[in-house]
């Protein structure tokens, strides 16, 4: 018997058996790591959602997945080249043979992955324009309303309360959102939407402008305000907008798409509103120049009166002649008011020795013998008139009796009419059968057409017709 012959006691497995029981002692021995390394081979998410790509150094190579859930949930999501920190378990896929870290959270691997990210997404989101300063509107002078998007329970908020309520106390809306964690943009990013979508005049008043704030920190502690959806937030805000996140040598995205940055959150507070006793300060003192002003103006125009004055005529001057004129009229009236009532009695004399008794009776005499010759002309020309119209009427009258069909009736002739009741002047105008009308001398009466209606004479084809030229002959050829 030979070696490869030799009976051995091994139990036999199956390879899915042998896959399962890698896998066991796979997941066993490392449970949960935290793997280095640079991303490669990503192209996004597949279109199960799910994200396939290999972690590798110098030395190694693992394939890595990402399943859709946690990367919906991720802060930082992985990108092409990126120099991370995975945390996740190791696992095998018996499918290809080959094992895998399935991966729950992503980190950059220290401050410099971090600054080189930051640098790309901010010139990625400056080549869009958002960070145009064409686009960035002014702050309001007094705003009546201002929204905070911060921490409720931080300092900063009573911060900017402490500071808005020293320089002009303003109605303060805060909207809480967390200001560190994965879900630090997402909130942020809802709170200045929010504040855009409240309604003017709605049972909230809506802010005039909005302040972003949070305290100082690390890089990885304000990283939610480098999220992009923060940062096109930002940009799209119609309402204006003042960055305060961090210190003063603190700097995020939202800094670059904000309409204002501020060094820090009380410095938005100030600029925020103007202090309230310089602006009265300022109020009376341009008060007080106003009424200055106004003063040295009155003064002014009643000096430019008094010249004025001086140089118009006094009112005793201007009604002198008028006054002399109306002395002189009321000197003449009674005079020509007498003269005038002579006159009037001069003419009405002359009238009464006109129309005496005597002139009177004279007149009307006169009147109706010339009324009587009238009416003696009126009456000759009326018998005159109607002889002339009885002549007319008279030849009119035998005139018409010439031209009246009436005559060619006494002569025994008939006039025939169709059912139409218009005359009958042709043969071919008789249809065979129908009703016609005879007026004779006398009176009508009816009639049926009987027999045919005649063919029309046919023109000879031979012989056509000689055309008339010139003038014809005297005796019919």
């Amino acid at each position: 018997m030979t070696a490869s012959t030799a009976p051995t006691n091994l139990p036999e497995i199956s390879v899915s058996e042998l896959s399962q029981s890698l896998k066991r002692t796979v997941e066993e021995a490392f449970p949960y790591v935290r793997l280095r390394g640079e991303i490669s081979g990503y192209r996004g998410p597949h279109s199960s959602g799910h994200c396939y790509f290999s972690l590798k150094d110098d030395r190694a190579r693992i394939e890595a997945v990402i399943w859709k859930g946690n990367f919906a949930r991720m802060r930082v999501k992985p990108e092409e080249g990126l120099d991370v920190v995975a945390t996740g378990k190791i696992t095998t896929f018996p499918g290809s043979s080959k094992y895998q870290i399935v991966i729950d959270t992503i980190e950059p691997a220290g401050v410099g992955a971090l600054m080189a990210l930051l640098e790309e997404r901010r010139k990625k989101l400056a080549a869009e324009g958002l960070f145009d300063e064409g686009r960035k509107k002014p702050l309001p002078y007094l705003p009546r309303v201002i929204g905070v998007v911060t921490s409720p329970t931080g300092a900063v908020i009573r911060d900017i309360l402490h500071r808005l309520s020293d320089r002009f106390p303003r109605h303060v809306l805060v909207w809480p959102v967390r200001v560190q964690g994965e879900t630090c943009g997402a909130e942020v990013a809802a709170a200045i939407e929010g504040f855009n979508a409240m309604q003017i005049g709605g049972a909230l008043p809506r802010p005039e402008l909005l302040i972003v704030a949070r305290g100082g920190g690390s890089l990885e502690d304000l990283w939610g305000f480098n999220d992009e959806v923060v940062v096109r937030a930002a940009a799209a805000s119609a309402i204006p907008l003042i960055s305060a996140v961090g210190h003063e040598t603190d700097f995020t995205l939202i800094d670059f798409a904000a309409d204002r940055r501020a060094p820090t959150p009380t410095a938005a507070a100030e600029m925020a509103v103007p202090v309230r006793s310089e602006l009265i300060a300022l109020s009376r003192d341009r008060a007080a120049r106003l009424v200055s002003c106004w003063s040295r103006m009155i003064e002014r125009l009643k000096t430019e009166l008094r010249g004025l004055a001086r140089g118009v005529p006094s009112l005793d001057s201007l009604l002198a002649m008028p006054r002399q004129r109306l002395d002189a009229c009321g000197a003449a009236l009674p005079r020509a008011l007498r003269a005038n009532a002579h006159a009037h009695r001069v003419e009405f004399s002359t009238l009464a020795a006109k129309h005496t008794p005597h002139a009177l009776r004279v007149r009307l005499e006169r009147y109706r013998e010339r009324g009587d010759a009238l009416a003696e002309r009126a009456f000759r020309a009326r018998g005159h008139a109607l002889k002339n119209a009885r002549t007319r009427l008279d030849g009119l009258s035998q005139l018409l009796r010439a031209f009246s069909h009436k005559s060619v009736l006494d002569r025994g002739f008939a006039l025939v009419r169709g059912p139409d009741g218009h005359p009958l002047n042709s043969v071919a105008m008789a249809s065979p059968g129908a009703g016609i009308e005879i007026e004779v001398k006398d009176g009508r009466f009816g009639a049926i057409v009987s027999g045919t209606a005649p063919a029309a004479p046919k023109k000879s084809a031979a012989a056509p017709a000689k055309k008339p030229s010139g003038q014809g002959s005297l005796f019919g050829e």
